[in-house]
């Protein structure tokens, strides 16, 4: 007699549903749909963290709508929350089905990224539409996985369940090599009109040929292809309302729960990688939008292939828990390398690709096996309520996401700041590096020397300018001689571009005071104003000076004859009279030098014997150097008036050049062209050059320090966060035992013939043949 089971309460049939199992182009187009919609939803979803930052300053989130690294953190935290609670009570697409759920989320998600998101003028309407793509995308994270069960069996889970994860992974790959092959200059705006016209084809398609078990059909538990016909069998009979009730009060078990738990924390560096890796090489690496996101088609397409044929080997195998460990430790030194590199930033791009891309292998080889494994989990506790399990995965691994993108900013607080005002600050760095090549590199390693010289400029920078004009021979040699008046006449001659001729004749009439020199300027024939100016000149006393301009005036033939003379014999004369050798000897000189007659020789040297002794030594001593300050005088007073006025300015300069510390003048002769290079120093100091002035001031501002900091500090930072990532994959390793499945291949092969043994029995109950 043939058994036959209970009767199900009946409930119409919808029309996404199948009343028995689909197989061959039926059951493989459902599973290309769902794979398909979870990546065309991933694309969109995480399309965001790749233009965030923008490009040299525009074009970017960030930048466009002013909005703040931590603001755009907190933005996604929303979505991963909202998300949380969309994953958990989408556990209802155990009673209600899977294919609505995923259909109609899928126009949603597309409209927001067609309209919402290009229609969102402001940070707070960008906030709300990203949140309400986040939302959605977390009940469809649910249902497309139940799916991808429903028409897998356990043998084949771990490939079934690595095509599904192929969504998220081939998202991230289409985002990249789309923003990689996409000119900087496209709005970012477009890319999601792009991604929103893909969500709505695909959405069409889902609507038109996704299909779904019955609950029946689905909430029995398949171990092998073999099962078909006892489930069919089975499906008649199943009362579906039972086996859901208290749904996640089955679903909530340490075993679920933990598992869920482990693989989220597991994951931390994938979301970095998903929503930060373009804004972590652009900031600390300087590398364009487009090739930071180009090292996403590296990470994604090895992960992408990782999670194929991992998955293949596990089911395979016939093991799972060996892969997650291979793969986790694997994880955890790739991973540390990363970290590491983070503070050495000569470490090229392809280094990075070959670090990433053996990330992404071990990513996947633990993930799909772990994906096939949890399923597996779930459906040991109730294969009714695998939505309804995977609704507990969801939440958690939204949750912890969330926390961990949340402290990013906390851990990681200088991303703002090189987003924010990093691109001018590099922009005057690349121009400075154009005009002087190699001065911001030594500055950089010298970092007193520009703040020093910036410090002294704004004291002295009227002097400095005076003293870069003056020749380093004549610099040198007023230091060691300040009253050199030879170094003085050049200093003031390369000050002022006036002959040094005329720079010599008013130096020596720089002595007089201004109300002589009026005078004089006002009446050249101002007898006591030129006796006062030869006075002040020569330092002879007004009264001296009288006796021998009167001497002059009165005897000057006479006194000429005595300066022919040398200066033993009229001496001699001077104190013996008499002296017929000294007379002779007299008369033959100034014969010789004035060309005069004997006669006349005698009758001036005769004269001078009327002038008083007193007086001729003061004519010897003085009366020289009273002839020349009468001279100048004289000479002064032909130079033109427009250069005697730059002659006194330059004398201003050159004065105000003497009150320059000596430790100034060291800094800016030896210690800073000793500290980053001569010509280094000199585009340093070298105001004529304008832009690079300007780029210096750039550089050197309150935001240019800012700016440096953050680029000191946040290497340092992200390997810090980097490390958070590390524990996670750590914490992974042990939680691996709390899932169901076996070690040993040999062992799983034993079960493997247990249940099919079981299924050939149970067919024999209900009366069917293998």
């Amino acid at each position: 007699m043939v058994a036959t089971a209970p009767s199900a309460p009946a409930r119409p049939k919808r029309r996404t549903e199948l009343a028995t199992y689909p197989s061959g182009a039926t059951r493989y187009l459902c599973l290309g749909i769902v794979v398909l919609a979870t990546i065309v939803l991933y694309y969109q979803f995480y399309l965001a963290g790749a233009v965030a930052a923008g490009t040299g300053g525009k074009n970017g989130i960030l930048t466009d709508y002013h909005m703040s690294f931590t603001y755009y953190v907190n933005i996604a935290v929303a979505g991963y929350i909202l998300g949380a609670v969309a994953s958990f009570v989408s556990g209802i697409a155990d009673k209600y089905g899977r294919v609505n759920i995923i259909t109609g989320g899928l126009f949603v998600v597309a409209l927001l990224c067609l309209l919402g998101i290009p229609l969102a003028h402001s940070k707070v309407g960008f906030a709300i539409v990203f949140a309400a793509i986040g939302l959605v995308e977390g009940v469809i994270l649910v249902a497309t996985p139940a799916l991808i069960r429903d028409f897998s069996p356990q043998l084949g889970r771990a490939s079934a369940m690595g095509f599904w994860t192929l969504g998220p992974v081939l998202g991230s790959l289409v985002v990249s090599i789309q923003i990689s092959n996409t000119s900087t200059s496209t709005p970012w705006h477009d890319q999601y009109i792009a991604s929103g016209i893909v969500g709505l084809v695909v959405a069409v398609l889902s609507l038109l040929f996704l299909k779904e078990l019955t609950p029946g059909m689905r909430d029995q538990l398949m171990v092998s292809a073999r099962d078909r016909a006892l489930i069919e069998a089975r499906a008649a009979g199943i009362d579906v309302e039972a086996s859901l009730k208290r749904p996640f009060r089955q679903m909530l078990k340490p075993d679920i729960v933990l598992s869920a738990f482990a693989i989220s924390v597991f994951l931390i560096i994938y979301y970095v990688a998903v929503g930060f890796f373009p804004v972590y090489f652009q900031t600390i690496f300087g590398f364009s939008q487009s090739k930071a996101n180009a090292l996403g088609n590296w990470i994604w397409a090895f992960d992408a292939g990782a999670l194929l044929v991992i998955g293949y080997l596990s089911d395979k195998i016939r093991v799972r828990k060996p892969f997650m460990v291979v793969g986790a430790v694997g994880a955890i030194v790739m991973t540390i390398i990363f970290a590491m590199k983070a503070t050495h930033p000569g470490t090229s791009y392809g280094s990075f690709a070959l670090i990433l891309s053996l990330l992404a292998i071990f990513l996947g080889v633990a993930y799909a096996p772990w994906m096939a494994s949890f399923t597996e989990t779930v459906e040991k506790r109730n294969p009714a309520l695998t939505a309804t399990g995977l609704a507990v995965w969801g939440l958690v691994i939204r949750l912890v996401i969330a926390v961990s993108v949340f402290i990013v900013p906390h851990v990681v607080n200088t991303v703002s700041t090189l987003v924010e005002k990093g691109p001018a600050v590099s922009a005057a760095q690349a121009d400075a590096n154009v005009r002087a090549p190699g001065l911001v590199a030594a500055l950089q390693k010298n970092p007193t020397v520009g703040p020093t010289a910036a410090k002294y400029g704004a004291q002295y920078g009227a002097q400095l300018a005076t003293a870069a004009k003056i020749d380093s021979a004549t610099a040198a040699a007023l230091t060691a001689n300040p009253t050199d008046a030879a170094a003085q006449v050049k200093a003031l001659t390369e000050l002022s571009g006036v002959p040094a001729n005329e720079v010599a004749t008013l130096a020596a009439v720089s002595k007089v005071d201004a109300a002589t020199l009026a005078a004089l300027t006002a009446n050249p024939a101002d007898q006591a104003a030129g006796i006062k100016a030869v006075s002040e000149i020569t330092g002879v006393s007004v009264a001296d000076v009288t006796t021998i301009a009167t001497l002059n005036a009165e005897h000057g033939p006479a006194l000429a004859a005595a300066q022919a003379v040398d200066t033993a014999t009229i001496t001699t004369l001077l104190t013996d009279p008499t002296n017929t050798a000294a007379l002779q000897k007299a008369v033959g000189e100034i014969v010789s030098k004035l060309g005069i007659t004997q006669a006349d020789a005698g009758a001036r040297l005769q004269e001078l014997k009327t002038i008083p002794v007193t007086q001729l030594l003061l004519l010897q001593s003085s009366g020289v150097d009273v002839t020349k300050a009468e001279a100048a005088l004289k000479s002064a007073a032909s130079v033109p008036a427009a250069d005697a006025a730059k002659v006194v300015a330059a004398g201003a300069q050159l004065k105000a050049v003497g009150t320059i510390p000596a430790a100034v003048t060291t800094f800016f002769t030896k210690t800073g062209p000793a500290a980053i290079g001569a010509k280094n120093f000199a585009a340093l100091t070298d105001t004529t050059n304008t832009k690079l002035q300007a780029d210096l001031a750039v550089l050197g501002s309150s935001t240019g320090t800012q700016v440096a900091k953050a680029a000191h500090d946040s290497p340092k930072q992200w390997r810090n966060y980097f490390w958070i990532a590390v524990g996670g994959e750590v914490v992974f390793i042990p939680l691996i035992f709390l899932l169901t499945g076996f070690w040993s291949p040999k062992k799983a092969r034993q079960k493997e013939e247990e249940h099919e043994a079981w299924v050939e029995a149970e067919l024999a109950k209900l009366g069917q043949s293998a």
